[in-house]
């Protein structure tokens, strides 16, 4: 009984911490919310307020500064530019609306097609890349090299053919820009979009025609607008914030923006990484080539948060040869699907805790059914369905403890009233009676200790998997991912629970008892504000339970009868043998 109490308030205390999270998910201070673009609206750019960092110097091959292996940082301060010079180019594909600047081939403002910030506003679009300094998104590519003339880096003026790109019936866009300069060196940037895709490969040709070796190396730059957000006790940056995000090799760093502010910059090089801007369901990434080592960069100042990487060591180009930089960014929804084809490692971005290891595969588990069924309650249900009977037998033995107990419970109250006063005496022969009828009154926990990894997994993968936003299952269920609008799906999990309990014995310990006739409206007040889609499975899961305990009952209530009626008939052969 002990066991069970305490399985009893440790449940209450994890349904308190989630019901915190998703109360400030609902209600609580939250990093600003996407806000809508004017489209062929022009916005000036954020100044810049530091630049890439140089890349180190390889000292043994170039001992004098002046023609050093690396390339120097980019000045702090943008040239001045004449404003006519500057020319928006506008992409606009099935899922993306881009604006793309001819001042460094910049990404300055993107917005998701499909993905309105509130269901029930469908024209008020998620925008992740906006050049107004107060919701700053911007993703900058360029060449840095150790000359002294002009360079083809995010301040470069660009030329384009065309200002207006639209998908129509191709499968992509190619957008070509130009950049010349006085020494010889060209470079044409292309940026490619596909149909159905949120990825942007950009490509940088540098060819040299001049007299001198070309020394330099590409680079890229995140820059997002980092505003402080207030905080209690507990912390909830996992989803409520965006923080920038570095991918080192071997695992995932989530920055926080306290730790860059008083720690300084956040800097480490390696092969195979990548570095991101996330906020909850959308990220923002930049993926260079894998088979080259990048410095990275992460710092905060006025409230920009400057995302770099830098190739190491630079790249030498002859004079008469040519060279191709690569690289991909992804601006869009975490669907992990596309994420996966980038890069393997690009789905970490999603973030399921310490659950990772169940809500991976239950995810997986999802997405199959929910593309034979086409409806994500659907498939939670179906999943849900799927769950239970894997751990059928597993329940069965604690449903058929939970069942003899049930049966066996006016005798453990006659023996409650004949030892009421000797709680020792009382508590040998509860023992033995439970021994004698092959009882673990423990038992009843294990399903719940069962049901609880997959709830919290469950949990996780509903705020985290942005696939089921606003996803709807039927009825007044619109939004898979928030609460119930109506509170309607958490009473029928509060009566269902009470149904559930009428199955199970009630509890010989007084006080347990009475926690236990209150849970199931305890469980109802918290559920209200847990997303519908895991109330769901929750509500599933229940019901099953109900019926798989009705089973087990009926069956152990004929055993028990046919065992009481073998023992009479043995009684009454006795009694015939003795007359």
């Amino acid at each position: 009984m002990e066991n069970q109490r305490l399985l009893i308030w440790a449940t209450f205390g994890m349904l308190l911490w989630m019901t915190y999270q998703a109360w400030v998910t609902d209600y609580g201070p939250a990093a600003s919310s996407p806000v809508q673009s004017t489209p062929g609206q022009v916005e000036p750019v954020a100044a810049d307020d530091g630049g890439i960092p140089s890349l180190p110097q390889d000292s043994a091959d170039t001992p004098v500064q002046t023609i050093a292996d690396a390339a120097p940082a980019l000045d702090g301060q943008a040239p001045a530019v004449i404003e006519e010079t500057a020319q928006t180019i506008r992409v606009k594909t099935d899922v993306l609306d881009v604006e793309i600047s001819t001042i460094g081939g910049t990404l300055t403002r993107a917005r998701l097609l499909t993905y309105p910030v509130h269901k029930d506003e469908p024209d008020t679009l998620v925008a992740l890349l906006n050049p107004a300094v107060s919701d700053l998104g911007l993703i900058r590519t360029g060449l840095n090299d150790a000359s002294e003339g002009a360079k083809a880096d995010h301040t470069a003026v660009y030329t384009a053919a065309k200002t207006n790109y639209e998908l129509g019936n191709q499968q992509d866009i190619i957008v070509p820009l130009m950049w010349t300069n006085d020494q010889g060196i060209s470079v044409e940037k292309t940026l490619r979009f596909t149909r159905g895709s949120y990825r942007i490969d950009i490509s940088q040709r540098l060819v040299n025609a001049g007299e001198q070796e070309w020394r330099g190396a590409d680079y890229a730059q995140i820059r997002r607008r980092s505003h402080e957000v207030e905080r209690s006790m507990f912390d909830v940056d996992s989803y409520s914030t965006d923080s920038p995000i570095v991918f080192d090799g071997e695992k995932t760093e989530k920055l926080k923006r306290d730790d860059l502010m008083s720690d300084g910059p956040f800097e480490i090089k390696t092969a195979e990484g990548w570095v991101g801007a996330i906020q909850h369901h959308f990220v923002s990434a930049v993926v260079p080539p894998a088979d080259a080592e990048y410095n990275y960069n992460v710092s905060i100042s006025n409230n920009i948060t400057t995302a770099s990487l830098i190739r190491t060591p630079t790249i030498r180009v002859q004079p008469g040869e040519e060279y191709i930089f690569e690289t991909t960014a992804f601006v869009g929804p975490k669907l992990q699907s596309q994420l996966e084809e980038i890069d393997p490692t690009l789905k970490l971005t999603v973030d399921y805790g310490w659950l990772t290891i169940i809500s991976q595969p239950l995810f997986w588990l999802l997405s199959k059914v929910f593309s034979l069924a086409g409806n994500w309650g659907v498939a939670i249900i179906v999943v849900t369905v799927m769950i239970k009977a894997v751990f059928y037998k597993l329940t069965e033995a604690s449903g058929r403890s939970m069942a003899k107990m049930r049966e066996i419970q006016p005798r453990m109250k006659a023996l409650q009233d004949r030892y009421k006063d000797d709680r020792q005496a009382l508590s040998q022969a509860m023992m033995e009676l439970y021994k004698r009828e092959k009882v673990n009154p423990a038992a009843g926990c294990l399903p719940i200790l069962i049901q609880m990894p997959f709830f919290l997994a469950f949990y996780w993968m509903l705020l985290e998997s942005v696939e089921m936003r606003q996803a709807p299952f039927a009825f007044w269920l619109t939004d898979l991912s928030s609460r119930d609008p109506y509170f309607i799906l958490p009473i029928i999990m509060g009566a269902a629970m009470l149904g559930q309990q009428r199955l199970n014995p009630t509890p010989g310990d007084p006080v347990q008892a009475k926690v236990m006739q209150v849970m199931p409206i305890i469980f109802t007040a918290f559920f209200a504000f847990f997303p519908s889609g895991l109330v769901l499975y929750w509500v599933t899961n229940t019901i099953l339970s109900i019926a798989q305990q009705w089973y087990i009952n009926k069956l152990v209530h004929e055993e028990a009868a046919a065992r009481k009626g073998n023992r009479k008939n043995k009684d009454k052969d006795k009694d015939k043998s003795g007359s």
